[in-house]
């Protein structure tokens, strides 16, 4: 299995990114915890964790910056109706640390907000992922990547709007998402997490 890529970013399509590690492309699937520490410039090489999924009419790579990140991913697997879709929609919209105190504190609300994530859902997260959170610490990052990297690109609401819909919300969801963040100058990345965000907030 895949454990770690190295490489330039060449393309972004959140949740997806190719990934050049010598000549070759690579699609990976991303959270958006993981994008918005991504560099501007696609010449600096990142390197990303990766979780390897195989299945019948499919070989899925998920990158991750940071191995709390992939370690919380993993757990959500093994959650009976939690698949690599729902998981990454939950870190995106919420960092490990965060979802580690809704663990503890029993919110249920705060996971709810989350798109796929169902009242019954969010009870079962809560029961089964009570001894199962990582232990929290200084989240470490791979390959040189800073966690609170800001990327300064120029960008606009529409792709943000495009990858929030590939994260389970629905159009008129993440429209609304978007328009609430109401910031301008923003990199697509930095939209997507902002909405991201005001959600939690709410």
């Amino acid at each position: 299995m895949i454990s770690r890529l190295t490489g330039l970013v060449t393309d972004k399509n959140p949740p997806e990114l190719v990934l050049d590690v010598n000549g070759v492309g690579y699609e990976v699937f991303a959270p958006m915890s993981t994008y918005c520490t991504l560099p501007a410039e696609p010449s600096e090489k990142v390197s990303l964790l990766i979780h390897t999924v195989v299945r019948e009419d499919a070989f899925l790579l998920y990158g991750f910056s940071t191995a709390q990140e992939r370690q919380l991913f993993r757990q959500l697997l093994k959650i009976n109706g939690v698949g690599a879709k729902l998981a990454l929609a939950i870190l995106s919209g919420m960092s490990v640390n965060e979802f580690a105190q809704c663990v503890e504190a029993e919110n249920a609300t705060a996971l709810v907000k989350l798109p796929g994530v169902g009242k019954k859902t969010a009870e079962r997260l809560l029961i089964e992922m009570r001894d199962k959170v990582p232990s929290m610490g200084e989240v470490s990052s791979v390959g040189g990547i800073q966690p609170s990297l800001v990327m300064p690109m120029t960008s606009n609401m529409e792709p943000a709007q495009q990858a929030l819909e590939a994260l389970g919300y629905k159009a008129k969801e993440a429209e609304k998402m978007l328009k609430a963040v109401e910031t301008e100058g923003l990199s697509t990345e930095e939209w997507i997490r902002s909405a991201l965000q005001a959600v939690a907030r709410l």
